[in-house]
C-alpha cells in the first residue's frame, strides 16, 4: 500500500515538475526558481522510481519516501514564493534536508541482506 502510494507520489513530483518547467521557460517566469524547483522533483521523482524497482526492503520505501516528500515540500515553497508574496518560511530547507536524508537513506537500504538474497 505504501509502496503504491509512492509510485503515485513520484508521478505527482514528474507531473509537476514537467509543468513548472514549462512556466519557467516561457514569458515572465523564465529564469525564476521554477526552474530550480522543477529540476528537484524531475530528479528525485526518477530517483524515487528507481530506488522503488531496484531496492524492494522497508529501507528502499523509507528512502524514496525521504526524497519524494522532501522534493515536494522544496519545490512548493518555492513555487509559492515565486508565483506569490507568501513565503513558507523554512519548508524549503526541511524539503532540502528531507532529500539529503533520502540520499543517505539509499546506503544501508542497498548494504542490508534480505532474506535468501547476498547483498551484492
Amino acid at each position: 500500500m505504501i509502496r503504491r502510494l509512492l509510485f503515485g507520489l513520484a508521478g505527482l513530483n514528474g507531473a509537476a515538475g514537467v509543468i513548472f518547467a514549462a512556466m519557467g521557460a516561457h514569458g515572465p517566469l523564465a529564469g525564476t526558481n521554477l526552474t530550480t524547483a522543477s529540476t528537484m522533483q524531475l530528479i528525485h521523482a526518477s530517483a524515487a522510481l528507481a530506488i522503488l524497482a531496484a531496492l524492494s526492503g522497508r529501507g528502499g520505501t523509507l528512502a524514496a519516501a525521504l526524497l519524494l516528500v522532501g522534493a515536494g515540500l522544496f519545490a512548493t515553497a518555492l513555487y509559492v514564493g515565486t508565483l506569490t508574496p507568501v513565503s513558507l518560511g523554512p519548508v524549503a530547507p526541511v524539503g532540502g534536508l528531507l532529500m539529503i536524508a533520502g540520499w543517505l537513506a539509499i546506503i544501508p537500504a542497498a548494504l542490508i541482506r534480505r532474506k535468501g538474497k547476498a547483498a551484492g
